[in-house]
């Protein structure tokens, strides 16, 4: 896969197919646009672009708007690898870049720029300034410039449209099972291994702490179930995402993961961390007793999981 970060890089190609969209979590639905692109210009023996931005749209048009990202850059481009695409336009999305209109966006990167022989779209697909351009404008544009225009359609798993926002929604509720399905993979973060206050050791229970992506979202509180990647090597884990209660009366928000059956030093190596199950909402305990009781629980909980899944 080749990445693209400036339009004066890409030569000018009539036999281009092209897809546009901010790509967060690189879900079902995004990865049936993906496929049909990449389908379509290996049939007709073409060259594809994928153009995404960096960073988010809503970080530069609604600064007053928070928002945390399924899959940061580096993610989102390592998925795309996976998923065979050809290249990837990655657009410095500006506010002076966020005043271009449907139209000039078209005229200046893809007409002018680019070149294109068909665009496909997510069905509920805007871009430009004020999100004016639709399938309509597209429509026109296709008409004006010779283009062809195709309409990719919704992905549903159980009667629900896939989107980034249900994901989103899904992830806050700790609804694991409909994320990672909406998602067709693991939701996952990762980040450097860093030093914490090390009272997991005196627990039983030694944990990394991760340093990881301010504008990442982090699931509901709570306990989970995880694939830890480390190394080149997979383990398993125990992840907690929390404020520490039964210590802490107002901690800040921290993801340590307790790696079964491991016992190195990997202070500031770089761990992914695949969510497979969340075991338990966050809890304060009375005592550390009781803390250390339910901790052994939830690896009895771990463990009667992976059983399930490696049977």
């Amino acid at each position: 896969m080749k990445i693209f970060t400036d339009l004066s890089q890409i030569t000018k190609e009539k036999n281009t197919f092209i897809t546009i969209g901010t790509f967060d979590g690189v879900h079902l639905g995004h990865q049936k646009i993906i496929e049909r692109i990449e389908t379509s210009a290996n049939q007709e023996n073409c060259r594809s672009f994928l153009i995404t931005f960096e960073p988010h749209p809503r970080k530069i048009v609604s600064k007053d708007s928070v928002i945390k990202l399924l899959t940061t850059t580096d993610e989102k481009l390592f998925i795309l690898k996976k998923l065979k695409v050809q290249n990837v336009f990655l657009v410095n999305f500006t506010l002076e870049f966020s005043q271009l209109s449907a139209d000039e966006f078209v005229k200046k990167f893809i007409i002018d720029g680019m070149g294109v022989k068909e665009i496909i779209i997510g069905y509920d697909h805007h871009f430009g300034k004020d999100r004016g351009g639709d399938l309509k404008k597209l429509n026109q544009l296709s008409k004006e410039f010779n283009f062809t225009l195709s309409m990719v359609e919704e992905v549903k798993i159980n009667e629900q449209v896939v989107s980034s926002t249900k994901i989103r929604k899904a992830l806050a509720e700790g609804n694991l099972l409909i994320a990672n399905s909406y998602l067709g993979r693991y939701y996952s973060f990762g980040g450097k291994v860093i030093h914490g206050d090390k009272r997991g050791r005196t627990l039983g229970y030694p944990t990394a702490n991760l340093q990881i992506a301010e504008d990442k979202l982090l699931p509901a509180l709570g306990i989970y179930l995880c694939e830890v990647l480390l190394r080149d090597e997979k383990y398993y884990g125990l992840l907690s995402i929390g404020k520490r209660p039964t210590f802490y009366s107002e901690g800040e928000i921290i993801p340590e993961v307790y790696i079964l059956n491991f016992d190195e030093d990997i202070y500031d190596s770089n761990i992914t961390l695949n969510l497979i199950e969340r075991i338990r909402s966050e809890k304060k305990f009375d005592s550390v007793d009781a803390l250390i009781k339910q901790m052994d629980e939830d690896k009895k909980t771990a463990l009667k999981i992976l059983e399930k899944i490696n049977n």
